[in-house]
């Protein structure tokens, strides 16, 4: 039902946590394939990858030629995108389930809530809150979307400084949905 789109660049420490996440939602049959977009790195990246089964491809270039190209090939109607380094709760594969399988949301998207790692420090703190006071949805969130919503936004734009914080702006407020599940970053997967 899901393809997993994770772009990574130098990230073998923070794809390995955000990889063990996605084994629920693999041995259910939630998750159909997972597509790792690489940018050249020169760490074991793609050995984490190809051992946990996943698509792994090189694509040189930004960061969303990575991300547009992952998504061109990813097998199912159904695009759920992580950084590298975020890990979701156990519970993010009956959210996300419920959620793909409601067909009126194909013309809507979803992001987890923010959490803060058990040992959060002021700044997630300060970060968590914000999120919770409605602030824009992050990237480290996560987003499902559906592949014809994202092809007919564009995906994401190459002329945009962060294009994925870009595309959630474009995707709007109305279209948006929170899900119960909590996202938590484990810190940057330099993508």
């Amino acid at each position: 039902m899901l393809s997993i789109i994770i772009a990574t660049h130098d990230s073998e420490r923070a794809l390995v946590p955000t990889l063990a996440a996605l084994v629920p939602g693999a041995m259910t049959g939630l998750v159909s394939d997972v597509v790792v977009a690489d940018g050249g790195s020169r760490d074991d990246t793609e050995t984490v990858a190809e051992h946990a089964g996943c698509n792994f491809m090189v694509v040189e270039g930004p960061l969303a030629l990575r991300l547009n190209r992952a998504a061109a090939v990813a097998r199912t109607r159904w695009l759920l995108f992580l950084r590298p380094g975020t890990v979701l709760d156990p519970t993010w594969t009956g959210d996300a389930q419920r959620f793909v399988e409601r067909s009126s949301n194909m013309g809507t998207a979803a992001v987890f809530r923010r959490g803060a790692p058990a040992r959060a420090g002021l700044r997630d703190a300060l970060a968590l809150l914000a999120a919770t006071l409605g602030r824009r949805p992050s990237p480290e969130q996560g987003l499902l979307i559906a592949k014809p919503l994202y092809t007919g936004l564009g995906g994401h734009s190459q002329s945009a400084g962060d294009p994925e914080t870009d595309l959630l702006r474009r995707i709007g407020r109305r279209r948006r949905v929170m899900l119960p599940t909590m996202a938590y970053s484990t810190g940057s997967g330099d993508t």
